[in-house]
């Protein structure tokens, strides 16, 4: 395969934006990726971007992916979301060990898995070559056109965490997801009720990266320099970006060349609306490329990530959150009765937004703890 560059790549997502805009009823309907979406994705090597260089990616770093979940999300949220994960997930495939990885990728380049990462409903026991393991996991976005699941169990040490991988044959798929937002993501139980799986198809997500350099040594590509777990999250960040903004666009829209009394583009107080959540937007995707780039720069030079790095991204992550939230709400508060019907694009960004925000990687409470008590020298909390 050719490999394609950072400005037609996401040429090809822009494009994708109507197509997916017109199949947002549709999806959520569905309750799942519509196929012929998961084609189109399939199809523009967009989720390529995450591949490593020798398995189909493109020799791009994860910046173009999360841009282009930027644009993938003003179409529809739920296919933006599962694209930034499968996209992320095959970028995480580079820190497995290398015959796991070659085992993945022995069915093509378009190869999917979903995940489950709250360990509390799962069993794991050490056995001879790997472990058996059993269990449920909830949310696991976009398993329906996946076929591998990786789940999180805890681990060896106090408070550590393993992720493992398996092929389709060895999990279920439960069908639990209705939900009012994100409806479209089929986000649904994982159950497996007993599996071996080899030691080669598991990681210490907390060691990748950082003491552990399998994705830097076998692909030298910088993003596998950043700890795991600085990278991960970006992924559910970038996709409410693109809610937001699909949010925008579509108040912009319907304002334009309207003039005269009530909820036109005349309306001062809408104008106000509109400048505030859009510069809401500017911040959260400014924020977003910046800490991507300030890894991407300080693993190029080979530096060290303290733990209020951590807290300061794992922070900012979730204030991207934040922004998009507070950019939509402003919106649909200003879209009057109109922006209640089912018929109405924003009041399924609003939905969106809000149900993704819901994620405990980007919940603002939690993580802001954390960082003001990283700042001031105070021990973590548990």
């Amino acid at each position: 395969m050719d490999r394609l560059s950072r400005h037609e790549l996401l040429r090809r997502a822009e494009q994708l934006v109507p197509v997916l805009k017109e199949r947002a009823t549709k999806t959520e309907e569905l309750r799942q990726i519509p196929p012929e979406s998961v084609r189109d994705l399939l199809d523009s090597t967009l989720i390529r971007i995450g591949n490593p260089e020798r398995y189909g990616g493109h020799g791009l770093e994860m910046d173009t992916a999360y841009d282009a979940s930027f644009e993938l999300g003003r179409g529809c949220g739920s296919t933006a979301w599962c694209y930034s994960l499968w996209t992320a997930h095959n970028w995480w495939l580079g820190h497995f060990p290398e015959k796991c990885q070659d085992e993945f990728f022995a069915t093509g380049p378009d190869t999917l898995f979903s995940s489950g990462l709250n360990p509390a409903g799962g069993r794991v026991e050490p056995v001879a070559g790997g472990f058996r393991v059993a269990g449920r996991w909830g949310f696991s976005s976009g398993c329906d056109a996946a076929t591998w699941a990786m789940v999180a169990v805890t681990g060896a040490r106090a408070g550590s965490l393993m992720w493992l991988l398996l092929p389709r044959p060895d999990y279920e798929i439960v069908d639990t997801w209705f939900a009012a937002g994100m409806r479209g993501s089929g986000s649904k139980d994982v159950v497996i009720k007993d599996a071996f799986v080899p030691a080669r198809r598991a990681i210490d997500p907390e060691r990748a990266g950082a003491d552990e350099k399998t994705g830097w040594e076998i692909h030298a590509r910088l993003s596998y320099r950043v700890p795991l777990r600085c990278m991960a999250g970006w992924d559910l960040a970038a996709p409410l970006v693109g809610i937001a903004q699909g949010a925008i666009d579509e108040f912009t829209s319907r304002l334009l060349r309207t003039s005269g009394p009530g909820r036109t583009a005349d309306s001062v107080a809408l104008q106000l609306r509109l400048a505030e959540a859009a510069a809401e937007v500017d911040a959260a995707r400014a924020l977003h490329r910046a800490d991507i780039a300030e890894m991407l720069d300080r693993a190029s030079r080979g530096d060290t990530f303290t733990d209020l790095d951590r807290a300061r991204y794992r922070r900012d992550k979730a204030f991207v959150a934040r922004l998009s939230v507070r950019a939509v709400d402003r919106l649909f508060e200003g879209g009057g009765a109109r922006a209640i019907l089912d018929s109405d694009p924003i009041q399924r960004c609003h939905r969106d937004v809000h149900g993704a925000s819901h994620h405990a990687a980007l919940s603002w409470d939690f993580v802001a703890e954390q960082f003001g008590r990283q700042a001031l020298g105070l021990p973590p909390t548990a």
